[in-house]
This record gives structure tokens, sequence and C-alpha cells, in this order.
């Protein structure tokens, strides 16, 4: 069995570090929300994430899905946890309160989310679209469609399917075929077929919402030409009751290398000409709502690989102590714990899943900050806002994008510790491996982050916001460099912020927008900017718990190491990609394959 123990000291300090460094305490429409109220929330989602979840996770993996006489079939246990989750109130956790949710801020739900996702991935995976979703319905659809789907939505009545990809259409979502033709009565009748439905059918709810992107007839060619809709597999009443069966189908699941648990299905929609959507926002203006979901989606990636990264490190560590090989120094039987190797392993998962937690963590306090203050301004938004949102935004690919990578290369690190058992499927821990592949692939690829990351991001505002990180991770590095133990550590980040800022402006913003040299050199100019935020947050923390003059000396002490190490090891990473970039893909655009 899986087993999973909510990291409660490391998710509390950084919680309340997000919520001061972020401004939270000055926001008046977050008043009682603060950590105290936090803290409250995860012990009780640590009892259902550790007591539940978790036990459920093996099992999942083992059984998978099924699809019996085109239906969906999920594994045992799923539907009796489904139903204490929805009980519990979770689903609605982040989710306004007029429409059912309880209304906490991001900065709460964020460790919360977490917990699910270390438990049971592939259970959970319906909670971000559900959150995703409700968020779009917010801010797009007309107020009737709010009011028949979201209670059902927040209640976890019903669930959300994000349907985008066809088989012709995947990344390239301007090659969609899928149509929707106008009625009468304004709605739309929906034709085509979608695949890679994350519980696009299931047998959890009576109902599931489809936001299904789709062509009108005399729509433009390519992504300008893209509605979005909502089409539900049994159609809904103007009263919000469930109607007729709407000509939903699932075709088949998909046979996966990992997330068994987790139905990822093949829909035709209209078989029978027979299928209603109705429009969700403006014509032609499909993937400007479904971007929100996507969002949500990518900021929930990058959580899934702290996740991933935290049990796979929770279960090394306890075979690395219990395990016995070889002698140590004194000749006695050792835990191969203490072999050297080992414990670089452990270390590096330790430190890298604590850093990428610690900067999800701020980026969902610094949403609930920028959310706060868009709310507060009634005319023009504040400068300071706009650059709060540009953070977030330069932040959020680097988030997805690294996370899920370091996660992928962490579960190697689980097996590599478990030796030759880790190979056997009876451990458990193969099934880390196989969860995390998908998560570098799903709500687009490492190359598709990274693409956005350097030319939508870096080079959309010419390098504004990445100076502004730059400034910040130069005044924290700068903090520690005449520290006696940190100085050399603080020396070598600053010398990485030198190197990119020399990079922006020789190559980054000189090079042409569409040559192979540059998006040639994208993913590892992300992997620069991961490495220098992991190293960014460690500082960050060190300095905040320095300046609330922890107690805590062996958390401490461990900190520093973190600190110490992930420097020492890790930076060196990044200049060697940073030196890829300044080689601007050299020999990309002469090789022919």
């Amino acid at each position: 069995m899986m087993t999973y123990k909510v990291p409660y000291k490391d998710m509390q300090l950084l919680v309340a570090q997000a919520y001061q460094q972020q401004g939270l305490d000055a926001v008046e429409s977050l008043e009682g929300f603060d950590p105290e109220l936090a803290n409250a929330v995860m012990e009780e989602a640590a009892k259902f994430a550790s007591g539940v979840l978790a036990s459920l996770n093996s099992v999942g993996d083992v059984q998978g899905c099924r699809f019996q006489d085109g239906k969906v079939i999920t594994p045992n246990g799923w539907q009796d946890a489904y139903q204490q989750f929805t009980e519990s109130g979770w689903i609605g956790l982040a989710l306004p309160e007029e429409f059912g949710g309880q209304g906490l801020p991001k900065y709460i739900a964020q460790p919360v989310n977490e917990m699910w996702l270390s438990a049971n991935l592939a259970f959970v995976m319906f909670q971000a679209l559900a959150q995703g979703g409700s968020e779009i319905l917010l801010n797009f659809a007309s107020e009737s469609i709010q009011q028949r789907y979201l209670p059902k939505i927040v209640s976890g009545e019903w669930t959300v399917a994000m349907a985008l990809t066809e088989p012709n259409a995947g990344s390239d979502l301007g090659a969609l075929n899928t149509k929707a033709i106008p009625q009468q009565d304004g709605t739309y009748k929906i034709k085509g077929q979608k695949i890679f439905i994350t519980y696009g059918d299931h047998d959890l709810t009576d109902n599931i919402a489809h936001l299904v992107l789709a062509r009108t007839p005399d729509a433009p060619a390519g992504s300008r030409g893209i509605s979005l809709f909502i089409v539900p597999k049994y159609r809904v009443a103007n009263d919000g009751a469930l109607g007729e069966f709407n000509d939903i189908r699932c075709t088949g699941i998909e046979h996966k290398m990992g997330l068994h648990g987790s139905p990822t299905c093949s829909i035709s929609y209209g078989d029978q000409d027979d299928c209603i959507g109705e429009l969700v926002g403006e014509l032609n203006q499909g993937l400007m709502a479904m971007f929100v979901l996507m969002n949500e989606a990518r900021l929930s990636c990058g959580l899934q690989g702290v996740a991933l990264g935290e049990l796979g490190y929770q279960r090394a560590l306890e075979y690395a102590q219990e395990r016995t090989q070889g002698t140590n120094s004194q000749g006695e039987k050792a835990a191969i714990v203490d072999h050297a190797d080992v414990k670089r392993m452990l270390l590096e998962m330790r430190s890298e899943t604590f850093a990428l937690r610690a900067l999800g963590y701020q980026i969902a306090a610094q949403i609930d900050a920028t959310e706060a203050a868009h709310d507060q301004v009634t005319l023009d938004e504040t400068e300071s806002n706009q650059s709060k949102k540009a953070r977030v935004a330069l932040l959020t690919p680097i988030f997805k994008a690294f996370a899920t990578e370091r996660a992928n290369v962490m579960a190697g690190q689980v097996v590599q510790v478990f030796g030759g058992m880790g190979f056997v499927e009876e451990t458990g821990v193969a099934q880390i491996m196989r969860d995390a592949r998908i998560t570098t692939i799903y709500e687009g690829t490492t190359g598709i982050q990274a693409r956005d990351l350097l030319i939508r991001k870096v080079r959309g505002d010419q390098g504004k916001a990445l100076t502004e990180l730059l400034a910040d991770i130069t005044q924290l590095a700068s903090f520690f460099e005449i520290d006696e133990t940190f100085g050399v550590a603080a020396k070598e980040t600053l010398k990485a912020v030198d190197t990119v800022t020399s990079l922006l402006t020789s190559h980054l913003l000189k090079l042409d927008v569409n040559s192979v040299s540059l998006h040639g050199v994208s993913v590892p100019f992300l992997e620069a900017m991961g490495i220098l935020c992991c190293t960014w947050q460690l500082f960050n923390v060190l300095a905040y718990q320095q300046a609330q003059e922890n107690t805590d000396k062996p958390y401490m002490q461990n900190l520093r190491s973190m600190v110490k190490f992930y420097t020492a090891y890790r930076l060196p990473s990044a200049m060697a990609a940073l030196k890829v970039v300044e080689n601007a893909g050299l020999g990309l655009s002469e090789y022919e394959f």
C-alpha cells in the first residue's frame, strides 16, 4: 500500500511566509483568512489525504478503470471516496460562497491540493478541472449558465471535462474540426470527436459538463475561429434539473503507462445529430476563455511535480533508513541512508521539492494579491498590480515545466535508491515513475512551456518582468554575499543572474523570433531559470526563518544544508544550460535528418 505523511511543518512555514511576503495580511477582503485558519484547514485535509486517499492509490494503479458496455467503471473504493470528498466540501474549497463554495484564497487551497496530489494523483484530477471550469463560467458564461451549472459543479454533484484535443489536432488547436451548428433557439448542435479527455466519462456523478472547443460554419480559419461551448452529458433544464441524454458517447478509454485510476476517454459528440451545447463567452473567442482553465491546469501540473517529488522522497527515505547494505567505518552493518551517493540523491530530492513547493505557494499567494487588488481598483489597474500579474505569468511556465521535469528525475532517483527492488512492482515505487511521466506532456509539453516563457513572456515585454525578477534574486543573494557560511553560494547565484542579464540583451531579445536558434534554446533557458528560481526560494526561506528567529535548531540546520547543497550541486547545471543558450542552438539549423 502506498503510504503518505503530510509534510505539515514545511507547509505551515511556507504558507505563513507567502501570506506575509505577498502582503495578504493587509488585504481587507482576506480578513480572517490568515495562517491560523490555513493550519486548521490543512489539519483536516491531512487526515483525509493520509487516511482515505493514500490507501486507494495502489488500488487504482493495479485495478485501473474498465470500459464495459459503453460505460466507464472506476476502481474499487473510488465512488465511496468521491462521496466523502464532496460531502466534506473539498471541491468548492477555493470557489465562491455564492454558489456553495467555501471561498478560501488560493494560498490556503495550494497546500491542500498538494496533499490530494501526493496521496492519490489519479483520483483527484477532477478537482483541478472543477476549479478551472468554474472560473471559466464565472468569467465568461451567461448568468443563466452560471445559475444552472455552478452550484452542481461546486458541490461535486457534477464534474467538468475539458475537451480540446482531437485525433488530428493536438497542441495545434487551430486545426480542430469539431462543428457547432447554430439553432433557432440560440443553442448549437455539436458534432465531432475528442481524445485524451480526463474524466470525460465515469461512474462517480450523474452528469458531466463538457467544455468543448468547436467551430461554427462561418468561423475564420485557425485559432481565430474557435468558440467554447458547455455540453452536458445529460441536458440541463432551465431550473437546473437533469433532462434527456445529450448524444455524448464515450467510445473507449486509453490504456496508459500510468495514472491507471484516472479515466482518459475518447468522446464522440452528436453521432445521432442530437448533441446540444450552449455558447460560453463570445463567438470565436473560445481560446481566451479556455486559457483560464489551462492556466489553472498548468499551475496544478507544477504542483503535481511537487507532490510526486514529495511522495517519492518519503518512500525513498523510509526504505534507505531500513535497508542495510555494507558496513560503516567501524565495520558495523549500515543502513544505506549512510552511503554517500544515497544521501546525495535524498538531499537532492528533499531540497528541490522544498524549493519548488515554496515557489508554488508564493505564486498562489501572489494570485490572491492581484485578484484582491483588481477588485479594489475601479479605474486602470495600478502599475504595482500589473507588475505582480506579469510576475505570475512569467513564473507559471517555469513552475509547470521545471517541477514536472524534475519530478521525473526524482522518480528515477527513488527507483535507484530502492535498487533492484525498485524495479519490482510490489514495492510500489515504479508507479511514481509511471504516473509522473505524463506531467511533462499534458497542458503543454516542456517545449511549449519554454517557448511560452521565452517568446511570449520574456520577449513580449522586452524583458521587463524578467529583469524585475532578476533584481529580486540579486537583492536576496546580495544579503548573503558577506555571510561566512553562504557567501560562496550567494556569489555563484549572482554570477548566474549576471549571465542571464547579459544573454537577455545580447541574444534573447535580438535573435529573430522565428529562428531555429531562438526556439532551440528555449528549454535550456527554462531549465536554467527553474534552478535559479529554486535557489532564490531556498535563500528566501532561509532569510525569512532567520528573521523570524526560528528556534527549531534541527530544522534550521537542515535548511542551511539544503541551501549549501543545492547551490553547489545544481547551480553549475544552470550555468551549463545558459552556455547552451549563449551558443544559440549551434548546429540545429544545419543538421538534416
